[in-house]
């Protein structure tokens, strides 16, 4: 394990990333069938410790299982798949439990509850590139992320000023009985990223967290995501460290900016633990990285012009997707899953060009970006257009391959074909500039800061 600076040996943090870097090498994500396999082999090998209870069902028929280990009397609480394309954390859940069942010590400390797997039916449609070849292109022409309101993480009811939500999914109903039930003292909503460095969000802000957390990435040579953050409606509590985003703070960004308000999707998981105290955690990973993710030093260029061109680059790729669907519509089939996402993101992204240009007109127009704002503005229209270009060239192939497709369905695939062709050929040629990151160091960030929120949490209670 690399050295890891102010971090003293016997610390409970060096204790904590002692146990992280024994995460074994995984070569693969493992799909619902897996996950289920792997975590009711380890009840049934363990019947004195896991307790193994069905706690919903989803809408596509698949059983939820939450898997509970440990003596408390504190309750935390781990879920996976909460956006199923994000698969880092179904390994995170697995080697939780296989560690809490392998070690007193760990069991003594917590009654950990471990749900594998939130979402079967959105992962079942990621499963395609969760056996590699890992790069982009491979990733995303294989990648489906469900509809906002068909997202586990953001369909917890929601109301506030003209915002309401209620179209509460037997997903989120699972898991929200489950909050109910245990009010824990932590929970974690394992997530992760694209492309870039590591960042994090928390609920509260807890002395020594955040240098904690970047001590953690450090131990496994990763590096902080330094560059443009995810919504400019969170507060940073430091580097790479944000305040847990909200749905009450991207309505009033939006409000402010005299743009439309978010009206597609809930709440957050995070927000409907917090009626409980409960403090929460996501930790963002990377899969793959690239040396100007954490590069802070100036470019020539300045960062409002910057968010503006990107603004015109996404508005352009965005109103040709947009005009395809437009066109294939009529012929996909309403109970498509990629259809529905397609359906709900195109307006909800066709908002965000706007949203940017408006926000240029209100940063400081001649502060030099930075080489990782210079990097990450256009990687993030590269990742959109990669990803629900990917679904919606799925969702028309699918429709074409079902054997009773209209003629008229052709043309657009066609166009979309050669279009999705060109982003991925751009793509490949950044291939050579990442790095892949290995999977156990992707799980030992999210298992260890995991254990560090614990601890944290209980500092601030003694």
């Amino acid at each position: 394990m690399p050295a890891v600076p102010n971090v003293p040996a016997g610390a409970p943090l060096q204790v904590i990333l002692e146990r992280a870097h024994r995460v074994p090498d995984l070569d693969h994500f493992p799909g619902v069938d897996e996950i289920n396999t792997r975590l009711d082999a380890l009840a049934a090998k363990h019947p004195d410790l896991v307790t193994r209870r069905r706690i919903g069902t989803s809408r596509l028929g698949d059983p939820i299982t939450m898997y509970s280990i440990g003596d408390g009397p504190d309750q935390a609480l781990m879920y996976a798949g909460v956006h199923p394309n994000e698969p880092i954390g179904f390994w995170t859940a697995i080697h939780l439990a296989e560690e809490l069942c392998a070690d007193p010590d760990l069991r003594a400390s917590c009654r950990w509850n471990i749900i594998g797997c939130i979402d079967p039916d959105g992962t079942r449609l990621n499963e395609g590139w969760f056996d590699g070849p890992f790069n982009r292109v491979h990733y995303s022409a294989h990648f489906h992320r469900p509809a906002p309101a068909e997202q586990v993480e953001w369909s917890f009811p929601f109301q506030y000023k003209d915002a309401y939500f209620d179209r509460v999914m037997p997903e989120t109903l699972a898991l929200m009985r489950v909050i109910d039930e245990l009010k824990p003292v932590v929970a974690v909503s394992l997530h992760n990223t694209e492309l870039g460095g590591v960042y994090y969000y928390v609920t509260a802000e807890l002395d020594g967290f955040v240098e904690e957390l970047h001590a953690i990435a450090a131990s496994f040579g990763l590096p902080l995501d330094l560059g443009e953050a995810e919504t400019p409606a969170v507060r940073q509590l430091g580097p790479a460290v944000f305040e847990m985003i909200s749905a009450q703070a991207n309505y009033d960004y939006a409000e402010k900016l005299g743009v439309p308000t978010p009206d597609q999707s809930g709440d957050s998981s995070a927000a409907y633990a917090g009626r409980h105290g409960t403090i929460s955690l996501v930790a963002e990973l990377p899969y793959w990285t690239h040396p100007s993710a954490d590069d802070q030093s100036e470019t020539d260029a300045s960062y409002g012009k910057l968010l503006d061109d990107a603004a015109d680059e996404l508005d352009g790729n965005l109103q040709a997707m947009n005009e395809i669907f437009e066109q294939a519509r009529p012929y996909l089939s309403d109970d498509s899953q990629l259809v529905r996402g397609i359906a709900a993101f195109l307006p909800y992204l066709l908002r965000r060009p706007e949203r940017d240009r408006r926000r240029a007109a209100e940063v400081d127009a001649n502060r030099p970006a930075t080489v990782a704002e210079a990097f990450g503005l256009p990687d993030t229209n590269r990742m959109y257009r990669l990803r629900f270009g990917g679904m919606l060239l799925r969702a028309i192939e699918g429709e074409i391959a079902r054997g009773s497709a209209s003629a008229a369905l052709h043309p657009p695939a066609r166009r979309m074909r050669a279009l999705y062709s060109d982003w991925q050929d751009e793509a490949a040629t950044l291939d050579a500039q990442l790095r892949t990151i290995p999977i156990k160091d992707l799980v030992g960030v999210q298992y260890a800061a995991a254990l560090a929120l614990l601890d944290a949490v209980r500092r601030r209670a003694d």
